[in-house]
C-alpha cells in the first residue's frame, strides 16, 4: 500500500509555511552580499532576484495546484521529462533543503551567543536540530500550527526592528561607498552585483518548499495560490525594508560578513544595553526557528517522495505512528549536524561555513527553478488538458522571465564559485550513480499517476 500523508493544512497554515520557510533570510545571510557589492550594488542585485522570484512563484503555483504532490519539483519534472528529469529536480531540491538548515542552525547559535557568550554556537545549533526534528516527528498539524505562530511573531519583529531603527536612519549612511566599496559605479561594480546573487537569493530561498506540503493541503487548488501569492508579496516588502533600514542605521560595513546583522544594526541606534536590543535577540530567534523548522518539514517530504518513488531507499518513506516520515527527518538532520562540525575543518573558497552552506543551497535552488519552469512549458504542450485551476498570468512572458533570470543567476554563480560548483556537481553525480544502480527500486515502487500522468 502506498504511504499517504494526511490532509490537514488550510490557506493560512500554508502561508505560514511559505513565509516561515524563508523568513530567516531577512535576519541573516543577506549581509554577506554587502561585503561583495556594497549597499547600492546589492540593492540592484536584490531587485533583480525579487523580480525573478515574483515571476517564478506566479508561475510555479500553476504546477503546485495541478500536481499537488509531496515531491514538489521532483513530481513536476518527472511528469514532464521522465525519470531522469525527476532525478535532476529531486536531487537539486534535496541539496537545497538539506544544506540550508545548517546555515540557519549556526545563525541560531550566533544569536544565542549574543545573550550567552560562553555558549558554543555549534552545541546550540545541534540542540536546535534535536528539538525541531522532534517537533516535526510529532505530527504535521502540530508542526504547522507552531510554524504559523513563530512566523507571525517573526514578521512583527521585523516591523518592530524597522520602527526602532527608523529615528537613526540616514540615507547618507546607506549610500556611503555603496557601489562595492566605492562612491562611483564601475565595471567592477557590475561584476560584484552578479557575484552577490547567492545572498540576494537567500532573502527568498525555499518559499517553493510549501509545494512539498501540497499533499497535506485541504483543497490545494484553492488554498495554495492564496498562500503563495500572499507569501511572496510579504517577503519582498520585508526584504527591502530590513535591508534599507539596517544599511542606514550606521556604518554598514560593520554588518557585512556576520550572522547577526539586525542586533548589531540596532546597537548603532539604541546602544548596547537597550531593552529593544534584548527583545530583538530573543524574538529574532523566532524568525530563524520558523525557517529552520519549516525547512526540516520540506527536506523530509522530499526524502519521503523520492523514497516512495524508488529513487532512494524504501525505508525513508516509512511513516511513524504520527503519520510523519520520521526516518527522512532524521536522515537530513544527520547530514546537517555533520556539516556544522565541519566548520573550521573544511575551507571552501575562503568562505565561512554559513556563506558556503548558503551558496550550496542556492545552487540546488537555481537548478530546481530552471527545471520547474521548463516543466511548466513542457506540460503546457504535452498535457494541454491537465486540470489547471490556476494558470500562470501572461503566459509565456512571466514564466519566461523567471526562466531567463534563473539561467543568468546560474551562470553568474558558476563563474564566481568554481569550487562549490564542483562540489554541487559531485553531489549530483553521486545521486546519479545511485539512481543507475537501483532501477529495481523504481520498478517495484507502486505507480503514482501524479508522477507519470494518465497518458504515459
Amino acid at each position: 500500500m502506498t504511504a499517504k500523508l494526511e490532509k490537514t493544512l488550510g490557506a493560512v497554515s500554508l502561508w505560514g509555511i511559505a513565509v516561515g520557510l524563508v523568513i530567516s533570510g531577512e535576519y541573516f545571510g543577506w549581509s554577506y552580499g554587502w561585503g561583495i557589492s556594497g549597499t547600492l550594488g546589492f540593492l540592484v542585485t536584490t531587485i533583480i532576484v525579487a523580480a525573478m522570484y515574483t515571476c517564478f512563484i506566479f508561475s510555479f503555483t500553476e504546477l503546485t495546484t495541478a500536481i499537488p504532490h509531496a515531491g514538489g519539483p521532483f513530481a513536476y519534472s518527472r511528469r514532464a521529462f521522465g525519470e531522469k528529469g525527476g532525478l535532476i529536480a529531486g536531487l537539486a531540491t534535496l541539496i537545497e533543503f538539506v544544506f540550508a538548515p545548517p546555515a540557519i542552525a549556526m545563525a541560531i547559535g550566533a544569536y544565542l551567543n549574543v545573550q550567552y557568550p560562553d555558549l558554543d554556537p555549534k552545541i546550540a545549533a545541534v540542540g536546535a536540530y534535536i528539538v525541531f526534528m522532534t517537533l516535526n516527528i510529532l505530527g504535521v498539524k502540530l508542526a504547522a500550527m507552531f510554524e504559523l505562530c513563530v512566523t507571525i511573531l517573526a514578521v512583527i519583529e521585523l516591523l518592530v526592528f524597522m520602527g526602532v531603527v527608523a529615528p537613526g536612519f540616514a540615507i547618507s549612511n546607506f549610500v556611503a561607498n555603496g557601489w562595492a566599496g566605492s562612491n562611483e559605479f564601475s565595471f567592477g561594480t557590475l561584476s560584484a552585483i552578479f557575484a552577490a546573487i547567492p545572498f540576494a537569493i537567500w532573502f527568498f530561498l525555499a518559499i517553493e518548499g510549501a509545494a512539498m506540503a501540497a499533499e497535506e493541503a485541504k483543497d490545494p487548488q484553492r488554498t495554495i495560490p492564496k498562500a503563495y501569492i500572499a507569501g511572496i508579496l510579504t517577503l519582498v516588502v520585508l526584504a527591502l525594508g530590513v535591508m534599507i533600514f539596517a544599511g542606514g542605521a550606521g556604518d554598514w560595513s560593520k554588518l557585512s560578513g556576520i550572522n547577526d546583522p539586525l542586533p548589531q544594526a540596532m546597537k548603532m541606534v539604541v546602544g548596547h544595553n537597550s531593552n529593544w536590543l534584548h527583545m530583538l535577540v530573543w524574538i529574532g530567534l523566532f524568525g530563524l526557528i520558523a525557517s529552520f523548522h519549516g525547512i526540516i518539514l520540506g527536506y523530509s517530504r522530499q526524502f519521503f517522495a523520492l523514497s516512495r518513488a524508488g529513487y532512494l531507499p524504501k525505508s525513508l518513506s516509512t511513516l511513524s505512528r504520527f503519520k510523519t516520515p520520521h526516518r527522512a527527518i532524521l536522515a537530513g538532520g544527520v547530514i546537517g549536524i555533520i556539516a556544522i562540525f565541519s566548520d573550521g575543518v573544511v575551507n571552501l573558497q575562503g568562505m565561512s561555513l554559513t556563506a558556503a552552506m548558503i551558496t550550496i543551497a542556492v545552487f540546488g535552488a537555481i537548478v530546481m527553478y530552471i527545471m520547474s519552469m521548463l516543466s511548466l512549458f513542457k506540460l503546457r504542450r504535452s498535457e494541454p488538458n491537465l486540470n489547471r485551476t490556476y494558470r500562470a498570468p501572461f503566459y509565456p512572458i512571466v514564466p519566461g522571465i523567471a526562466l531567463v533570470l534563473a539561467v543568468l543567476c546560474l551562470i553568474a554563480m558558476v563563474w564566481f564559485n568554481q569550487v562549490i560548483t564542483l562540489i554541487f556537481l559531485a553531489m549530483m553525480f553521486v545521486g546519479y550513480v545511485y539512481f543507475s544502480m537501483t532501477k529495481h527500486q523504481r520498478e517495484n515502487a507502486e505507480e503514482d499517476l501524479m508522477l507519470v500522468g494518465d497518458n504515459h
